[in-house]
């Protein structure tokens, strides 16, 4: 008999406070490194904010949150997950006061979303660090940076923890190996970064959230904290030795950030990567203990698949932050992402033998060109079929994985309504259920369609994922 999903699934759907708020020099509100950085993860990083940052406008989320909630509801979602823009609160970061206008709006969107029964599931910091940390302290390189993320943790979990019940501490962690300015802040351009500062400035972050999840759990003690990693399962190209060995080089460096935020302490084979590249991490007396406290689940972002060879003159493809060797046995989406259902099954998999904790798929989607069409009723939409298949390959694959016995906690679907693309910073790259009418030259109503994929996502909560083929 089929387990299928369990009753209370979480089923719902994900956007970023810098991918979709625009609003962003309103209401107090400071710069943050989104609002310098009009390319994406790729792209130049400006002085001040320029007119070709899709970003500062995104999809008007502050000013039209409460009809995109209805719409949220309107899909049966259980959950809702978003990002708190830091410098919304503190807007240079390093404020001794936070900014009332800022914390009342994330006040009026959480009392929306439970409103309609909908749970918030809060990111504390999603690629938005305060621009004043980044130049001024070189984001988290500097140790200052626990401090006032500390500052800023217990500000929010003081305003909303009647509210808010499940956190992320930072999205994405481990990207900040690739993407440091991004990531973490950072403004040491990559190619000088060195590797002991990109390590330290790691374990500046790791040390910050496990004090978040401390201080989470005393001040909240009905809540939920957990890590989010970019997870990108890893084949070798080959049945080498040496390309299975590259694949387990490469999965360390993922899997030691999961590893601390669910084991506590640092694991051996990263000493050893410390000790052989002269890297000695700068610790304070408290920094073992506070790592102890420990994440409640694992989230964690799924898109795509890479191999890996020991082959250093094999061509590496495009991807989601980390890259890697295309697979000659998979297609690729628009964007060169290659679509890999089981690898969401494996993932899972792999990450529940490893930690055994409940585990939460926080985004998962499909980057595509959509083109509006008017539908029979006369009212524009999208035929989106490419995506349903997307959405349904995956969650059959979750579904598969539950059967194997894997604790999974929910789904949210990334870009629930379209928002402007992190790694390249284009609306035109587009995964929601609901069109917005914007594109990347600025241009456009921002008047809200639903595509086909809606009322099938509908569909797939209303059943409980039955529907799934």
């Amino acid at each position: 008999m089929d387990m299928g999903f369990p009753k209370g699934f979480l089923w719902g759907g994900a956007v970023a406070a810098n991918q979709c708020e625009g609003a962003y020099d309103q209401d107090g509100k400071g710069l943050s490194i989104q609002d310098v950085t009009p390319g994406g993860l790729r792209g130049p990083i400006t002085e001040t904010p320029t007119p070709d940052n899709m970003k500062l406008v995104g999809i008007d989320f502050y000013h039209r949150y409460r009809e995109d909630i209805k719409l949220f509801a309107e899909m049966g979602f259980k959950v809702f997950r978003t990002s708190i823009a830091w410098s919304r609160i503190f807007p240079n970061g390093d404020d001794a006061v936070p900014n009332e206008k800022g914390l009342q709006f994330y006040d009026d969107l959480f009392d929306e979303c439970l409103k309609y029964g909908i749970q918030p599931l809060v990111t504390i910091s999603h690629y938005e660090t305060p621009l004043n940390l980044a130049l001024k302290y070189n984001g988290w390189a500097d140790r200052a940076l626990i401090g006032f993320y500390e500052r800023y943790v217990r500000t929010i979990f003081a305003r909303y923890g009647g509210k808010v019940k499940l956190w992320l501490t930072f999205n994405e962690i481990n990207s900040v190996l690739h993407s440091p300015f991004m990531s973490g802040g950072i403004r040491t351009p990559r190619e000088r970064l060195s590797r002991q500062d990109l390590y330290q400035a790691v374990h500046h972050e790791l040390v910050a959230s496990a004090l978040a999840t401390k201080i989470a759990h005393e001040m909240i003690p009905d809540a939920k904290v957990g890590c989010m990693i970019l997870s990108m399962p890893i084949y070798p190209l080959t049945p080498a030795p040496e390309d299975v060995m590259a694949v387990m080089a490469a999965e360390h460096q993922n899997d030691f950030f999961g590893d601390v935020h669910v084991r506590g302490a640092y694991p051996g084979y990263m000493k050893r990567y410390f000790r052989e590249n002269g890297i000695e991490i700068r610790m304070e007396e408290e920094d073992e203990g506070i790592l102890k406290n420990t994440v409640d689940f694992v989230s964690f972002s799924y898109y795509m698949s890479v191999c890996e060879t020991a082959d250093s003159s094999m061509e590496r493809g495009p991807g989601n932050i980390l890259g890697g060797v295309p697979n000659p046995y998979l297609k690729a989406s628009d964007w060169g992402w290659q679509i890999d259902p089981k690898g969401l099954r494996y993932t899972l998999n792999r990450f529940y033998d490893r930690y055994q904790k409940p585990l939460f798929i926080v985004e998962n989607g499909l980057g595509a060109v959509d083109e509006l069409v008017v539908g029979e009723d006369g009212i524009p939409t999208v035929e989106d079929d490419y995506r349903i298949r997307y959405l349904n390959d995956h969650l059959v694959q979750v579904r598969e994985a539950i059967e194997d016995g894997v604790e999974v906690m929910g789904y949210t679907a990334w870009g629930c309504i379209d928002l402007v693309s992190a790694s390249t910073a284009e609306l035109k790259k587009r995964y929601g259920f609901i069109y917005v009418d914007r594109r990347d030259d600025g241009t456009g109503s921002l008047a809200r369609y639903r595509k086909k994929s809606f009322d099938w996502y509908r569909k797939v909560i209303e059943t409980n994922g039955a529907c799934l083929k």
